[in-house]
C-alpha cells in the first residue's frame, strides 16, 4: 500500500482512495450526525448552495469563522448532534443535513473531483476508517488545514491514520507519523494549534475534547454521489 499525505488543499494530492480530515470540526460533525441518525450529509462549499437545498426533511448546518450562519438550524459543532435523532414524527422527520464550512466541505468537494472513492475521517471514527481503507493499494490522506494553510490538528490525525495503515509512506506521510508520535494524547495532538485557538476564541472550548475521543463511533462515512457544487455522504458500519 502506498500512503501519501497532503497537508494543505493546495497540494492537490490524489489517489484512487482519498481520506479527508477536518477534525476541528467538519469531519467530526459529519461522523456524529450520521451516527446519530441522519441518513445523509450533503456538503457544499458556499452558503447560497446550502440555502438552495433547504426544504422538507432537510436541516441546514454550517459556519463561517466558527460562527453559525444566520438562519441555519445548526452550527458546525458535533456536540449539537450527539445522541440526537432527527425526529420520529413522519411529518417532521429530518433525514438530510446540508453542511457548509470554511475549510472541510470545500476540501471534500475537491477530493471527490480527483479521487475515485472518498472516506471521511476524524478521531471519532479512527479505527473504522483505517479498517475500511486497509485493502487499498494507493491512499491519499488529505488535510483541510485552516484557510489553505497547514494545521497541526489535521496533520496529527493524518499521522495517526498513516501509522495505522503502514505500507509505503511518502515523505509527507512519514513526517505526519513522526509528528503524531510526539504527542502523548489525542487531545494534546489536536488542541495546540490555530484551529483549537480559533474554537476557543469562539467560546466553543468543549468541542476540542469531544473531537479528541478516539474511535467512539463505528461508522465509515463515504461519498456516494457528487456534482459540481455538492457531495452526498452516507455511512456504513465497520466490516
Amino acid at each position: 500500500m502506498r500512503v501519501r499525505v497532503g497537508f494543505t488543499p493546495a497540494e492537490q494530492v490524489a489517489a484512487p482512495l482519498g481520506i479527508v480530515i477536518d477534525v476541528l470540526r467538519a469531519t467530526s460533525t459529519i461522523c456524529q450526525a450520521l451516527a446519530s441518525g441522519f441518513e445523509r450529509v450533503t456538503c457544499v462549499g458556499e452558503i447560497d448552495d446550502a440555502r438552495a437545498l433547504a426544504g422538507p426533511g432537510v436541516a441546514l448546518a454550517g459556519e463561517r469563522g466558527n460562527v453559525r450562519i444566520d438562519g441555519f438550524d445548526h452550527g458546525n459543532s458535533p456536540r449539537e448532534f450527539a445522541g440526537q435523532l432527527p425526529g420520529s414524527d413522519p411529518l417532521t422527520v429530518v433525514t438530510t443535513l446540508v453542511l457548509t464550512t470554511t475549510n472541510g466541505t470545500r476540501l471534500l468537494l475537491a477530493a471527490a473531483a480527483r479521487c475515485d472513492e472518498v472516506l471521511v475521517a476524524s478521531l471519532l471514527n479512527l479505527d473504522a476508517v483505517v479498517s475500511a481503507a486497509g485493502e487499498a493499494d494507493d491512499v491519499a490522506v488529505l488535510c483541510a488545514g485552516v484557510e489553505g494553510a497547514f494545521a497541526i490538528d489535521d496533520a496529527y490525525v493524518a499521522g495517526r491514520i498513516a501509522a495505522a495503515l503502514g505500507g509505503e509512506p511518502d515523505d509527507a506521510a512519514a513526517a505526519a507519523v513522526r509528528l503524531a508520535g510526539s504527542f502523548e494524547t489525542p487531545e494534546a495532538g489536536i488542541g495546540g494549534g490555530i484551529s483549537a485557538a480559533n474554537i476557543r476564541n469562539a467560546q466553543l472550548d468543549d468541542d476540542i475534547p469531544f473531537c479528541a475521543r478516539e474511535s467512539a463511533l463505528d461508522v465509515v462515512p463515504r461519498v456516494v454521489a457528487r456534482s459540481a457544487t455538492a457531495v452526498e455522504i452516507a455511512t456504513s458500519s465497520r466490516p
